[in-house]
C-alpha cells in the first residue's frame, strides 16, 4: 500500500506527464515550420471550390485560400485530395495539417476538431442567364424555376417567392440542373457547388448569380488543440480580408461578394 508521501509523489509525476504530453502534442505549427511543408486536404470534385484544371492540377477557390496559407508560413504546399467522408480522418491521423475544403461548423464536429475564422461563403441561390432580369424576388413572379423536390432550397423558395412563380420540381439536383440547362425552366434554385458543375460542363450557358436564399459559410478545419496553428491560421485569414484577398477570390470563384463572414 502506498504511504502519503509516495502517493503524492506518483500523483505530482502523473500530472507532470499529462501537463508535458499536452504540451508536446501541439507541435503542427513547429513541425510545418521546421519541414517547411504543409500538408492541405483540398476538394478535387466539387467546382467551384476545387476541381481539376485543363492542366490537370487542382483549381479553385478553397486551392487559392489553400496555397495561399501555405505561402504566408513559408512553406510547400503538398495538397492532398479529400472528400466529405474522410476529410476529418485524415486530420485526425495527420495524412493532413489543415483541412480547407468545403468545410462548413457545427456543434458535433466542433468536439472533435478546431476551426479558423471562416473564409468564405458556400450558399444557395436563384441563379438564372445573364439576360434574364433579377433583382428581387418578386422578380420571379410568373417565371419557371426549377428546384429538387424536398430540398433546402425548395422549401425556401416557399417562403420567399412570390405566390405566382411556376415552380418545377425534379427528384434530384442533377436533373434539375439538366432541366435548366436544357432550357425547360427560366431559374434554377440551388448551391453554388451545383452551379459550378454546371458551368464547367456548359462554359458557354452563361448562368450568374441573382438571389441568396441561404449563407453557410466555410471554415479551415485544424487539429484539436492545435491553438498555436489555428491563431496562425486566423492571423492569415484576417489579413486577406482585410487587404480584399477574399473579396477577390469569391468574385473570381462564386461571382457575388463574401458577405459578413463570421469569426
Amino acid at each position: 500500500m502506498l504511504s502519503k508521501r509516495n502517493f503524492l509523489l506518483a500523483l505530482s509525476l502523473c500530472l507532470a506527464s499529462i501537463a508535458l504530453g499536452g504540451a508536446r502534442a501541439q507541435t503542427a505549427l513547429d513541425d510545418i515550420l521546421k519541414a517547411k511543408t504543409i500538408k492541405l486536404g483540398i476538394p478535387t470534385d466539387y467546382p467551384p471550390y476545387g476541381f481539376v484544371g485543363p492542366d490537370l492540377k487542382p483549381i479553385g477557390l478553397d486551392i487559392d485560400v489553400a496555397t495561399l496559407i501555405a505561402a504566408k508560413l513559408g512553406a510547400k504546399a503538398e495538397l492532398v485530395p479529400v472528400v466529405s467522408a474522410n476529410r476529418i480522418p485524415y486530420l485526425q491521423t495527420k495524412k493532413v495539417d489543415l483541412i480547407v475544403a468545403t468545410l462548413g461548423r457545427n456543434e458535433e464536429r466542433m468536439k472533435i476538431i478546431d476551426f479558423s475564422h471562416a473564409y468564405a461563403p458556400f450558399y444557395q441561390g436563384v441563379f438564372a442567364l445573364k439576360s434574364t432580369a433579377i433583382k428581387s424576388f418578386d422578380d420571379l413572379a410568373g417565371k419557371t424555376v426549377a428546384v429538387a423536390r424536398g430540398a433546402m432550397e425548395d422549401e425556401m423558395l416557399a417562403q420567399m417567392a412570390p405566390p405566382t412563380v411556376i415552380v418545377k420540381r425534379f427528384e434530384d439536383q442533377a436533373a434539375t440542373t439538366a432541366a435548366f440547362a436544357a432550357g425547360q425552366t427560366q431559374v434554377i434554385a440551388t448551391s453554388v457547388a451545383n452551379i459550378g458543375v454546371l458551368s464547367q460542363k456548359n462554359p458557354g450557358l452563361g448562368v450568374e448569380y441573382k438571389l441568396l436564399l441561404r449563407d453557410s459559410p466555410l471554415f479551415v478545419g485544424i487539429g484539436k488543440g492545435e491553438d498555436a496553428l489555428r491563431a496562425k491560421v486566423n492571423e492569415i485569414i484576417l489579413a486577406a480580408k482585410a487587404d480584399g484577398t477574399l473579396e477577390k477570390l469569391s468574385q473570381k470563384w462564386l461571382k457575388r461578394e463574401t458577405g459578413d463572414l463570421p469569426l
